[in-house]
């Protein structure tokens, strides 16, 4: 599946993904349904050690699993990680309101229980996907029954953190930035949104995070990037920010000629510098 080297489902035996085409190249992929969340593994030529779990945008009605996966892994498994991108469910009437952020969680258990990543687990979160990954870091919600996971001793928390151009908890009710803002479709996605917001709910000493924006993003307010990162601060964590002035919404790792294409060398240099990349 899109030229992985591993295909796990996490919760079933078999996974049930739908594609908006399936004779698109892998790289540009983009998934519309998913019935049975999987796991894709990219395995690098020469191991580092660690592994990194890749979390594509989408809204959460939908996954830029190319762009926002397949690309991203390709990146990190020339840097020597195991990179894994997680093909999740929605939020919907079918799912229920907790289905990604569960996804999400039991990815990290089974990652770090196939010894793939026995110096460290880290994730990149790019939109949507920021902020499923920025969740992995706060609290479960109180009133939310966890499912029952094949590994329930492993930590779901990340060792490190990417995370670009995520909304962080603008779309929450009360928090919007935007005047007379209605609330998203469907309404499990907007349920969630007020229920999950990572930046009030960050845990006490968070992992190193690498925060990267664009100051015009005309989708997610650059609001976002200044809340996860006084979050971070104020929890006791560590995070760089960069916010590039001109940059489009989406702008991932393809976007060439604009100073926004520097950023994944900037995370390059940031992850040695905290000890994830030798």
């Amino acid at each position: 599946m899109l030229g992985a080297d591993d295909v796990w489902p996490l919760w079933a035996d078999e996974p049930a993904v739908t594609f908006e085409d399936t004779s698109v190249a892998a790289e540009v992929a983009v998934v519309t349904t998913v019935d049975q969340p999987v796991l894709l593994g990219f395995r690098a030529a020469k191991p580092n050690g660690r592994a990194m779990l890749v979390l594509g945008g989408g809204g959460y009605t939908q996954l830029m699993a190319g762009r926002e996966g397949v690309q991203v892994a390709a990146w990190l498994t020339g840097l020597g990680y195991h990179a894994f991108v997680l093909i999740h469910r929605f939020p919907n009437a079918a799912n229920g309101i907790t289905a990604p952020l569960d996804d999400a969680r039991e990815a990290m258990r089974l990652i770090r229980g196939s010894g793939l990543a026995a110096a460290g687990l880290g994730t990149v979160g790019l939109s949507s996907g920021g902020h499923l990954a920025a969740c992995l870091a706060a609290a479960y919600p109180d009133g939310w029954t966890a499912p029952v996971s094949r590994h329930p001793d492993a930590p779901t928390r990340p060792d490190v953190m990417v995370i670009g151009y995520a909304p962080i908890s603008t779309n929450a009710a009360g928090r919007t930035i935007i005047a007379d803002k209605p609330p998203l479709p469907p309404v499990e996605k907007q349920a969630m949104y007020d229920r999950l917001q990572p930046d009030a709910q960050l845990l006490p000493s968070p992992p190193p995070a690498f925060i990267v924006y664009a100051d015009n993003d005309p989708v997610v307010p650059v609001e976002n990037a200044r809340r996860l990162h006084t979050a971070w601060q104020d929890s006791g964590g560590a995070a760089e920010l960069h916010v590039f002035a001109d940059a489009p919404h989406g702008f991932a790792l393809d976007t060439q000629g604009l100073p926004v294409s520097i950023w994944p060398t900037l995370c390059e240099v940031w992850l040695r510098q905290v000890g994830f990349l030798d």
